[in-house]
């Protein structure tokens, strides 16, 4: 499974300090709206309209919405209901048969199906939205960036606290050296949602499903779902109502990769961003014995990077559920419930998606910081929007985004193979590990194919 090198420039903040300047050629805009004022519409086609796919919606109403798709006819009749003149198809692939039809998609389907409705759309050199995790797993992550980089269109992944003020500040205090080189970074989340090995951490965390095997029994199918269209390229099963309806699927593995990949995307987006970071050179998890069915609720993954350019090397870990940082365990951090700690050689800083504190506090008393240089965003799905019309690039376009869920992956697999993984970004291939393999890349169901 060799693919070959990526020759894109990933240098983001080189990236983002040079948005102003000339960013127009950032990407050929199509032909369609080659001179067309910023106040026109674009025509938007929206895959997936009901729950987040509900939301993404709204955001971009204020453009021609000229079709809608999706499996659950609840959720397409209801967006239909506010924009009725647009096409409605329950079938992904046959909206692409209308391409001429749309400049632009917006993708909020399940995550075992991001890759297959975002795939023909940046090879018609359509704009793209795609909600997070870009893809379902490492292999999908690189062939999606790669194919957005031949496409040359305005593409962003939905992290959306990524357009806040807080992460920008944060972002420019690590790259500005406030508290020195980095060579520690600690994510972690509260949230504590799969296989909790347990009914009383279940009730705990408060889990809405309480999940043990693959159910025995099977439900009838909705009379509003398309079962098999919503299974798409995953293995086939019968129904059942622990999949859906809800956000139930991400726990199975069959569909989605738990917490990891889910609020991955947004907590490990800010030392990404603020350290400049693509692959990883070795990844080692901790947990529970990986469930065959089910992603953890609770583990910890440690990141190993090489040194980039002037910077050290670094550590990044990981930890969801019950697991957190010794220094949040030993009480010498505040108590935050999520959080990312960044450690310097001369103090930390700690965040969350709406504030921060450098650290130790008497230290940066005094502490003048610098002059606000990544502008304010436009908002995250503004943005996208503008780059359609304009060129300019955006912040969480796929370049980025797909090295940030390549890692993300990157940390269940080494989770279910139980093996400190040494990773070659080239290959896709964890090199002492060649049973890490069945994770990186799946066979897909009869009928479905992504390239």
């Amino acid at each position: 499974m060799t693919l070959p090198p990526n020759s894109v420039s990933r240098n983001r903040r080189s990236f983002l300090q040079t948005t102003a300047a000339g960013a127009a050629s950032a990407f050929a805009v199509p032909a369609i709206l080659r001179g067309q004022s910023l106040n026109g519409k674009i025509n938007i086609a929206v895959i997936g309209c009901g729950g987040r796919g509900g939301g993404n919606l709204g955001a971009v109403s204020g453009e021609n919405i000229v079709a809608l798709c999706d499996v659950n006819a609840r959720n397409l009749n209801a967006a239909s209901e506010r924009h009725p003149n647009a096409r409605k198809e329950e079938d992904f692939r046959k909206l692409f048969d209308h391409a001429n039809e749309f400049d632009a998609v917006v993708v909020s389907t399940c995550e075992h199906t991001h890759a297959f409705a975002t795939l023909p759309a940046l090879q018609l050199g359509k704009h793209v939205y795609c909600e997070k995790p870009l893809t379902y797993n490492v292999w999908e992550a690189r062939v999606i960036r790669e194919a957005a980089n031949h496409a040359g269109v305005a593409t962003q992944m939905g992290t959306q606290i990524h357009a806040g003020d807080n992460f920008r500040r944060v972002v420019e205090l690590i790259q500005t050296g406030a508290i020195g080189a980095v060579r520690e970074v600690h994510v972690w989340v509260g949230r504590a949602w799969g296989w909790q090995g347990s009914e009383e951490l279940a009730v705990q965390h408060n889990d809405i499903v309480k999940l043990q095997d693959r159910p025995a029994e099977t439900h009838p199918v909705p009379d509003y779902l398309n079962w098999d269209l919503w299974l798409g390229p995953a293995p086939e099963r019968p129904y059942h109502s622990v999949y859906f309806p809800g956000p139930k699927w991400y726990r199975w593995w069959d569909f989605g990769n738990g917490t990891m990949s889910d609020l991955g995307s947004h907590f490990i987006d800010l030392p990404f961003w603020a350290l400049d970071l693509d692959h990883p050179q070795t990844i080692e998890a901790r947990g529970p014995k990986p469930h065959p069915e089910l992603a953890p609720a609770s583990m910890e993954v440690t990141y190993e990077y090489g040194k980039r350019g002037n910077r050290p090397p670094l550590t990044l870990t990981w930890y969801q559920g019950t697991h957190k940082p010794k220094i949040w365990t030993e009480n010498q951090i505040p108590q935050w419930g999520s959080g990312m700690l960044f450690v310097g050689d001369d103090g930390m800083l700690l965040s969350d998606y709406g504030k921060h504190v450098l650290l130790p506090e008497e230290k940066y008393a005094d502490f003048q910081r610098p002059e606000p240089f990544i502008p304010a965003s436009r908002g995250h799905h503004a943005e996208w929007i503008h780059a359609c019309k304009t060129g300019d690039p955006t912040t969480c376009n796929f370049e980025y985004a797909g090295w940030l869920t390549e890692a993300n992956h990157l940390g269940n697999v080494a989770f279910r193979t139980g093996r400190k993984l040494e990773w070659n970004p080239e290959t896709l291939e964890a090199t002492n590990a060649p049973e890490a393999s069945q994770y990186i890349r799946r066979e897909y169901r009869s009928g479905w194919t992504l390239v």
